[in-house]
């Protein structure tokens, strides 16, 4: 089948001069590239696209497009989204397909039409022949769109975790508490409904953006629901019976004791989506009515967002880049469980990453991986915790030291000294506002005097949801909930203001996506003073609005005026602080 000759020997005169036309006269590929590929494939033994690969005078698009132009086969630009047959996706394995960058596009009577990027490589064309008894007609494609193609299908072939409850329902027929016995699982095949049902239930879940999904037992129900952008919605009720079935498969993949229902316990494990790798990671706690089991995904591909993308408008980053970039004190950021502190501080790391800094880290969880520098995951079973780590850290003469949280004094103290003794430290503390943050860390029992004198700034926020771009619309929202909180007259008059309609982007939530909104405190000289006279957060937080602080309320607004988010989404995530 090859006109390119053999993978291991010289190619033929002809094939490889036909391929060498082709590719000057229709892509350019300068005459001179050509010959020194052809005489280096000679040298080394391969294909004459491989070598001109190699060398990047070619990208793989253009090859895939020569050699369909060489052998006079069909060129396919795109590959349809729908349309391929399930039964055969089945047929093909998905790590076949993606190895040889082989997509069957359908089967029609005595043959089956496949998308390949190399026609040349027989091989897989052979296996699927034999596998399928049928004759393989051939058509080209660049290899990044067979991959898309290939992602995308076998992702959809993965089925929407409803389709698999109907499976579960019916398969077992009225023997169904026995055939769902956890024991049965161990030898159960991938093709067994509770496993397809629990893979379905995770790629739906990354496919929606949530990043938990929450399996609940009740007395007569079992309840799934999604965590999408900070807000838990239902969307499943697979059958009570299938309850210990499926908290036992999540187990056995998070090798967690599937025998202990008694116990809470913690396990994670890893798993492939579209070709991405996401971390899982598992909790179980006993209920009344059996194990409750909650999943957080974390995606490892996930880039690391700028200052800039995270939503800070352009005042406060110089302000933020400022204090970040001092050489030595304490950079907290504040906020309750899932407001994007560990995020922010990530991309403030991400700032100062450089060759001329040694940058170390203490975390629970490590949520992304920073090239460069060193992260280290707390362990509490082996004692390795905050304080321990973080005496560790500076035995490795860090510049800058990353603490996941202050959790009790003995952290605090050795941040606050890491600090005063010549280092830059970034942490996160569990407080409304940002002038909380001083007084906590004095009731932690840090003098104020240190505290003082440590602390460059705090940062606190939260995350408010972005009205979907594709249904947002112009919408006055209701006043009366503002009136009786007494915001009414913060608002601009005659403001235009917005929503989402909702639509089949945002599975007509009406948002997509968040961003934040935030409040920083500088720790400057009058600052410095309320917090030596021991003032509460109240007096310390009035005194810097009066200099000019703006508060997370009037970060909201303007974002509400920007017409990112909505009057409703900000009271929502405010309403404790206004």
């Amino acid at each position: 089948m090859s006109t390119l000759g053999s993978h291991k020997g010289n190619e033929g005169t002809t094939a490889w001069r036909a391929l060498a036309v082709i590719l000057q006269e229709d892509f350019a590929v300068p005459v001179e590239k050509i010959r020194e590929a052809d005489e280096a494939r000679q040298e080394s033994g391969r294909r004459l696209g491989e070598t001109l690969l190699a060398m990047k005078a070619i990208t793989p698009a253009i090859l895939s497009r020569a050699l369909a132009s060489q052998r006079g086969l069909e060129f396919l630009e795109t590959i349809p989204d729908s349309g391929t047959d399930a039964d055969l996706l089945n047929l093909v394995p998905i790590a076949f397909a993606k190895e040889y960058r082989v997509f069957p596009l359908a089967r029609r009577e005595g043959y089956l039409r496949v998308a390949v990027a190399d026609p040349a490589d027989s091989r897989p064309l052979n296996d699927l022949a034999a596998l399928t008894r049928e004759a393989i007609e051939v058509v080209v494609a660049a290899p990044e769109e067979i991959l898309r193609a290939v992602n995308q299908a076998y992702e959809r072939r993965a089925g929407e975790a409803q389709e698999v409850i109907e499976d579960i329902e019916e398969g077992f027929g009225g023997d169904l508490a026995r055939n769902l016995e956890p024991a049965d699982l161990l030898d159960a095949s991938d093709e067994a409904p509770v496993i397809r049902f629990v893979n379905s239930l995770i790629t739906q879940a990354y496919k929606e953006r949530a990043s938990d999904i929450h399996i609940e037992p009740f007395e007569t129900s079992l309840v799934v629901r999604y965590r999408i952008d900070g807000i838990l919605y239902e969307v499943l009720q697979p059958p009570h019976k299938a309850q210990a079935s499926i908290t036992s498969r999540i187990k056995i993949m998070s090798g967690l004791n599937i025998a202990e229902k008694r116990l809470p316990q913690d396990g994670r494990f890893r798993v492939r989506i579209a070709g991405k790798d996401v971390d899982v990671r598992v909790s179980t706690l006993p209920t009344a009515f059996g194990e409750r089991v909650v999943l957080r995904l974390l995606d490892k591909a996930s880039n690391v967002l700028s200052l800039e993308e995270i939503g800070m408008d352009p005042p406060m980053l110089k302000q933020v880049n400022a204090m970040i970039h001092k050489s030595h004190g304490i950079f907290l950021v504040t906020g309750p469980t899932g407001s994007g502190k560990t995020t922010t501080l990530y991309a403030a790391l991400t700032r100062l990453n450089s060759r001329e800094k040694n940058i170390i880290t203490v975390e629970d969880p490590i949520e992304y991986q920073l090239a460069g520098v060193g992260q280290i995951q707390v362990n509490a079973k082996i004692n390795l915790t905050f304080a321990n780590g973080l005496r560790a850290i500076l035995r490795q003469d860090p510049d800058i030291i990353m603490v996941g949280e202050i959790r009790d004094r003995e952290t605090a103290e050795i941040a606050v000294q890491s600090a005063l003794t010549g280092h830059m430290v970034f942490s996160t503390l569990h407080t409304n506002d940002s002038a909380g943050a001083l007084t906590r860390l004095v009731e932690m029992g840090i003098e104020p005097f240190l505290a003082a004198s440590s602390i460059v700034g705090i940062l606190a926020q939260r995350l408010v949801r972005r009205i979907c771009p594709h249904c947002r619309e112009p919408h006055p929202p209701s006043m009366e909930r503002f009136t009786e909180m007494g915001l009414a007259a913060s608002l601009p008059a005659n403001a235009t203001f917005y929503h989402g309609r909702g639509c089949e982007k945002c599975m007509d939530i009406g948002y997509r996506g968040r961003s934040g909104i935030y409040e920083l405190l500088p720790v400057d000289e009058p600052v410095r003073e309320l917090l030596l006279q021991n003032k509460d957060s109240a007096s310390i937080r009035n005194v810097a609005i009066q200099r000019g602080m703006s508060t997370l309320w009037d970060s909201g607004i303007a974002r509400a005026l920007e017409g990112e988010t909505t009057l409703e989404e900000v009271l929502r995530v405010t309403q404790e602080e206004v």
